[in-house]
C-alpha cells in the first residue's frame, strides 16, 4: 500500500474511527484501525465487536492494499505532524509514515485479522435529518440502566410505526420518550433495542444538516451518511410494555418555571440522605413546597411559586432522578402531572405559542416513599 493523504484528513479519519477502540481488549487486532486504499481513497475502520465505525476520506493512491496498524499511536502521531500532505505506505506488517522531515514506522497486523464489519442493505431502508435522530438520542438515551440484571433495559426502544419515530429509555425509576413525525407512512414498522455507545457515535459523528440512511441487517443496523458509517449489534429480546407505567389518569397539574425548580432542587440534594436522595415535594394553590429531614445531618426547606390549582399533595422524590429529567427539558417552563403520593409523576416541556407541533416529548420520574 502506498497513498499521500493531506494531513487534515488522515487526522480527522482517525479521529472519527479510533472512537471504537476498546480501551481495554484480549485480541490485539481490535486496538488497531484496518486501512485499506483503492482507486477512491482510503478507508478507515475500527470496532469493539459491537459497534463499529468506517470512514473514507480523500487520497492519491499508488498502490492499492491493507494493513492495521495501532489506532491510538496514529492519531496521536497524526494530530503532531505539520501540516504538510503525509505519505502513508506499508512494508510488510509495518505502517510507514513520512510528512516533511518526519518518519515513522509502527508495527502492525494482517487486515485477514481485523473482524468484519457487518453486511447491512441501506438500499430500501429509512432516511432521516441529522437533526431529528440527534435530538431523540439526546432526549432519551440518558434513562438507560447501567444495571447488567435487566440488559434489555441497557439499551434505547427504537420505534417506526404509523409515520412516527419514536425513541424510549428507563432504568425502571425514571423514564424518558420521544417521538417525532417520520415522514415516511410507507415504512415497514420495526422495533429495535439499540445500544447506547452505538448512538452516542451516531450523535459525535453525523451532523444536523446531514441526511442519515438506516439499514437493518440481521440482528444489526447501520448508519450511513456521506462517507462515515456506523454498525452496532442489536440488543435481542422484547422490551417492557412502557406504556402500562406511562399514567393516563393524572389530575393534578402543575406549572413551574424550569430553571428555578432545578435550582431548589439542588439546593434540598445537598440535604438529603446519600442513600436514597430523598425530597418531599407538597404541592398547595399556586406553591411549590421542598423540603428535605436527613436526621444525621440536618434539614432544609425552600418554596416556589407555580401554577397549580388542585387537592393538596405531598410525594417524595429522588432529587437526583429528578434532576436529571429537569435538565434534558428544553423550554422555561415544565408542566408537571401527578395523579396520587405513590403513582409515577410525568413533567412535559411546556412550548412557546408559535412553536413547532409534532413533537412529542414526555418523562416521568417514580415517587419514593415519605416517612413519617
Amino acid at each position: 500500500m502506498n497513498c499521500t493523504i493531506t494531513r487534515q484528513n488522515l487526522h480527522e479519519g482517525l479521529a472519527a474511527v479510533s472512537a471504537s477502540i476498546p480501551a481495554k481488549s484480549t485480541l490485539p487486532v481490535l486496538s488497531n484501525i484496518l486501512f485499506e486504499a483503492d482507486d477512491e481513497g482510503v478507508r478507515m475502520s475500527g470496532t469493539d465487536l459491537d459497534v463499529g465505525i468506517r470512514v473514507r476520506v480523500p487520497a492519491e493512491v499508488t498502490t492499492p492494499g491493507s494493513l492495521t496498524a495501532p489506532g491510538k499511536k496514529l492519531q496521536e502521531i497524526a494530530k503532531a505532524l505539520p501540516d504538510e500532505p503525509v505519505e502513508v505506505a506499508t512494508q510488510g506488517e509495518q505502517i510507514q509514515l513520512r510528512c516533511g522531515r518526519s518518519h515513522f514506522k509502527l508495527n502492525g497486523l494482517p487486515s485477514d485479522d481485523f473482524p468484519t464489519l457487518p453486511q447491512v442493505e441501506f438500499e430500501g431502508g429509512w432516511s432521516v435529518g441529522g437533526d431529528v435522530l440527534r435530538s431523540l438520542i439526546h432526549h432519551t438515551s440518558f434513562a438507560v440502566s447501567t444495571e447488567e440484571s435487566r440488559p434489555i433495559l441497557n439499551g434505547v426502544l427504537w420505534e417506526l410505526r404509523d409515520g412516527q419515530m419514536r425513541m424510549v429509555a428507563t432504568n425502571g425509576h425514571r423514564l424518558a420518550r420521544m417521538t417525532v413525525p417520520a415522514g415516511q407512512a410507507d415504512a415497514a414498522s420495526e422495533q429495535l433495542i439499540v445500544p447506547p455507545s452505538a448512538l452516542q457515535q451516531v450523535q459525535r459523528l453525523f451532523g444536523n444538516e446531514q441526511e442519515v440512511t438506516i439499514g437493518k441487517g440481521g440482528n444489526h443496523l447501520g448508519f450511513r451518511s456521506g462517507s462515515t458509517e456506523v454498525y452496532t449489534r442489536l440488543i435481542e429480546g422484547t422490551y417492557p410494555n412502557y406504556e402500562q407505567v406511562i399514567p393516563k389518569d393524572n389530575d393534578k397539574w402543575a406549572t413551574v418555571e424550569r430553571d428555578g425548580l432545578m435550582a431548589a432542587v439542588r439546593r434540598m440534594a445537598v440535604v438529603a440522605s446519600d442513600q436514597t436522595h430523598r425530597i418531599r415535594m407538597s404541592l398547595e394553590q399556586d406553591r411549590m413546597k421542598l423540603d428535605v429531614l436527613t436526621p444525621d445531618l440536618g434539614e432544609g426547606r425552600d418554596e416556589l411559586e407555580v401554577q397549580y390549582e388542585g387537592e393538596t399533595l405531598q410525594i417524595g422524590f429522588n432529587a437526583n432522578y429528578l434532576l436529571e429529567v429537569l435538565r434534558y427539558m428544553d423550554t422555561s417552563e415544565v408542566r408537571m402531572g401527578f395523579k396520587a403520593p405513590e403513582r409515577a409523576a410525568t413533567l412535559e416541556p411546556v412550548k412557546a405559542n408559535g412553536e413547532e407541533e409534532g413533537t412529542d416529548y414526555l418523562c416521568l420520574v417514580m415517587p419514593l416513599r415519605l416517612l413519617d
